[in-house]
């Protein structure tokens, strides 16, 4: 659920942390993005996951309605690590 993704939050932005880090080197940073594609894969499931279990168990559409909004938001900022990665290779890749 929501901490899962938080938790895949803190994972992906910690590798963002050392693919910046490690483009100073220029070594490095596309196993990084590889990494915080992956982690991003694994919020997409995580969200999947939680979205099924919210309309299982949950009977209130407030709360339902809410806790999806949250969940969506937790999962689109793995998206923007992984918009991160894919700028960094880039710059890796022009500079090269």
């Amino acid at each position: 659920g929501a901490r899962e993704l938080a938790r895949i939050i803190l994972d992906s932005a910690e590798q963002v942390v050392h693919a910046i880090k490690a483009l100073e080197g220029r070594k490095g940073v596309a196993e990084r993005a590889v990494e915080i594609n992956r982690l991003e894969n694994e919020a997409d499931r995580a969200l999947q996951a939680a979205i099924r279990s919210l309309f299982a168990e949950e009977k209130n559409a407030i709360e339902i309605i809410k806790w999806k909004e949250i969940l969506d938001f937790l999962e689109q900022a793995t998206d923007r690590c992984e918009d991160v990665a894919n700028v960094l290779e880039g710059v890796v890749v022009k500079h090269a």
